[in-house]
């Protein structure tokens, strides 16, 4: 544990961040919950984070998160947070609670239909490239709602709201005015019929601005695990 003691003191340093971020902007700071990303790092350091406390962690590289997940004692939550190819979503729809990556309906038909049906429905996020980045994944805002209306008929899934990756960018306001455009297309969906309790937007270096636009969901490595080996 001693190897990882540094895992807690950036564990205390994040929620410090988040617990500031939602105060400022009026919230309770309850209302936000911290996904460790985890990816690349070994399982030993996230059983440190679990025993500090932590008890969501986002996985974005299948097989590493495959082998991972039966090693930690616990039940830890696991986010799947990477790009989704069909090839990949057998294993994701039994091994995830949660799904933040749908961005097509096909993935999300094929995550309906092989998740097990022993297993809790799974969470789901639509990926939304607010952006407009060539390089990002995620439908665009203006078709983002005839998705939603789509992914939210299936079986064994549960549309909870949005995730998005916006531009990085240092201004906060401009954070603050790209996390803003997820809020509010949540927002419209919200009054067509389609309710939304979840939005998955926030990283280690705008996290602050995220919260201040209404983030639930931050997803949070650097600042937990350190920086990742190239």
């Amino acid at each position: 544990m001693d190897q990882y003691a540094y895992i807690g003191t950036n564990l205390k340093a994040v929620y410090a961040r988040v617990i500031s971020a939602a105060l400022t902007a009026g919230r309770n700071p309850q209302d936000v919950r911290i996904i460790a990303v985890s990816k690349t790092f070994p399982g030993p350091a996230l059983q440190a984070a679990f025993d500090y406390g932590q008890r969501a962690f986002g996985e974005s590289y299948l097989q590493e998160a495959l082998e991972k997940i039966p090693t930690l004692r616990g039940e830890p939550e696991w986010h799947y947070i990477g790009p989704l190819q069909s090839n990949k979503t057998r294993a994701v729809a039994a091994s995830f609670d949660w799904v933040h990556s749908v961005d097509r309906l096909k993935i999300a038909e094929r995550l309906s239909n092989q998740r097990p049906p022993d297993l809790a429905p799974l969470q789901i996020c639509l990926q939304v490239n607010v952006s407009g980045e060539a390089t990002k994944s995620g439908v665009a805002p203006a078709d983002a709602l005839a998705l939603a209306r789509e992914l939210a008929t299936l079986p064994r899934l549960r549309l909870r709201g949005l995730m998005a990756i916006p531009e990085a960018v240092a201004d906060l306001a401009i954070q603050r005015a790209q996390f803003a455009r997820v809020r509010q297309l949540c927002e419209e969906m919200g009054r067509e019929g389609i309710a939304l309790d979840t939005l998955s937007m926030g990283m280690s270096d705008d996290l602050e601005a995220a919260i201040m636009e209404g983030a639930t969901l931050v997803r949070v490595g650097r600042a937990i695990f350190g920086e990742r080996e190239p």
